[in-house]
Formats: C-alpha cells, structure tokens, sequence
C-alpha cells in the first residue's frame, strides 16, 4: 500500500452544508460581532496565538449561556449532515489497514454529533474540545493548536511516531487553511473544494460530493 496515513478535515469534508463550525455556532448565539471581528484580526497580526483566539470566542459562546442542548439544536438547525459515503470510506480505509487522523480547528460536538464512535475509527483526533457539566453549560474547553499552519505539525507528529514518511501520506481537505499540510502529505485531495489557491497545491482534485471518491487515489 503506497498510503498508510491518511487525515481528514473536517467541516466541508467529513462533514457536509458546514464551511465553518465556529460561525454556525457564533450565529445561532447571536454572540458580539465586533468583538469576534477584533478578535480574528489580532490573530490574523500575530497579536494573539491561535489557542488564545479560538478561547476568546468560546467565551463569547458563555457570555450567552451557551448549553450543549444549544449546540445541537444550532447544528439541526444548519442541515448539517455527514458527507456523502463518508462512513463507507472510513470502514473501508480501516479494514485495509490504514491509520486514520482527524486534523481539524471543527468541534468535538460536531462528531459527537455525526460519528460518536469517532475514536473507535480514527487513530488520532486533533481539533477543539468542548466540555459540558451536569446541567448541559459549558465546563472546560481545550483549543487545538493544530489548526491553519499547525495542521501539518499534528500530521508530522503522527508519522514520526508511527515510523511513516510524509510520502505515505495522504490529506482531504477543502479549504485555505488545509494548504501547509496537503503541500506536506504526499497525496494532497482538494475534497468539495471552492478555493483555487487550495487546488493548485493538491495532486487531486474531487468535484463530486461523494467520499467514496477518494478511494481509488488512495488504495
């Protein structure tokens, strides 16, 4: 097998109708606008690291009272639905062996969601956590820092551990952010894709809306 890693993103990817899980959220708790905007600029000036960007806008969420309740009803309310052969794709790339990575700055609700036994199937899941106490409000969070360019560190991680070269492998993904690491990975598979800075970098490039297509790059 050429491959024996293979990461996926996840809004846009794994998960479809979702650009972005943050914004979904930041919408439906009608949470301060300006203070989000001020925020992303700091980060964008590198006043603020990722972590402290992606803390501030959970707190936003907890100035609104946010509850877990909230952050299903919010994704209901979005049509947001596992991408199209999805599952197929994964048990597929597992029975063959293959170690599978979550690489993404979404949000451990939006699996609990969509693939609860997410841990089962993947090896490793980078992305944002988000914990509940007893009454459904939120008790802890713990912010990637493996999102934009940190996304190829988390890839790097793995296949050191693992022993695997970078050759072997392979990113799905569809947006900007997805760029570092899909030059990184040997095969790089702009997934559902509108940006075409993304698909220049990618070796392949998939229009359909069917993870299943991805398998015959793969295996």
């Amino acid at each position: 097998m050429k491959y024996k890693l293979v990461c996926f993103d996840v809004d846009g990817t794994l998960i479809d109708n979702l650009t972005f899980s943050w914004q979904l959220f930041h919408d439906h708790f009608q949470t301060d606008e300006h203070k989000r905007d001020d925020a992303k600029r700091k980060f964008y000036n590198k006043e603020i690291s990722y972590r402290e960007w992606a803390e501030h806008d959970i707190q936003l969420w907890k100035d609104r009272n946010a509850t877990k309740q909230g952050f299903f009803d919010a994704i209901d309310n979005g049509k947001l639905r596992l991408m199209e052969g999805a599952m197929e794709t994964l048990l597929e790339l597992k029975k063959r062996k293959l170690k599978l990575a979550i690489i993404s700055g979404s949000l451990n609700i939006i699996l609990e969601k969509f693939i609860p036994d997410c841990n089962d199937i993947f090896d490793d899941v980078f992305l944002s956590r988000i914990y509940f106490d007893e009454k459904g409000s939120i008790s802890k969070v713990e912010a990637t820092e493996y999102d934009m360019e940190g996304k190829a560190l988390a890839m790097r991680k793995i296949a050191e551990r693992e022993n695997i070269r970078l050759g072997e492998c392979a990113f799905v993904g569809d947006y900007l952010n997805d760029r570092k690491i899909m030059e990184e990975a040997g095969l790089g598979i702009a997934f559902n894709c509108r940006h075409d800075e993304l698909k220049k970098v990618a070796d392949v490039v998939i229009e359909k809306k069917d993870l299943r297509e991805i398998l015959r790059h793969i295996i």
